[in-house]
């Protein structure tokens, strides 16, 4: 009985976070783009970082998308690469595994 306890509290603890990370996704609309400023490495990493999150939202709201239309180019994937990576540890952790 305490398992289940602990896991429906770790599942509650997680879809907290998720909900809480959900208000960092947004969609800017093409008007504010042509007069904003453009996205730069480090809303790249940010949105690499919740990239998972904003996936799931954008699912259900067309209002949430993954990726900046609005960036500057090189810098702004980079970092969205970084962010993605750091999220999910990279791929040579897979590799490190004993067997």
């Amino acid at each position: 009985m305490k398992n289940l306890n602990r896991k429906l509290s770790y599942t509650l603890y997680i879809l907290l976070v998720a909900l809480l990370f959900t208000g960092c996704a947004e969609v800017t609309s093409i008007e504010e783009c042509v007069v904003n400023e453009p996205y730069s490495f480090w809303s790249g990493l940010w949105h690499g970082i919740i990239s998972p999150i904003s996936f799931f939202g954008s699912l259900f709201s067309n209002d949430i998308a993954m990726y900046a239309v609005n960036n500057n180019g090189g810098w702004y994937d980079f970092g969205f690469v970084l962010g993605a990576g750091i999220l999910f540890r990279g791929s040579s952790e897979t590799s490190k595994q004993k067997r």
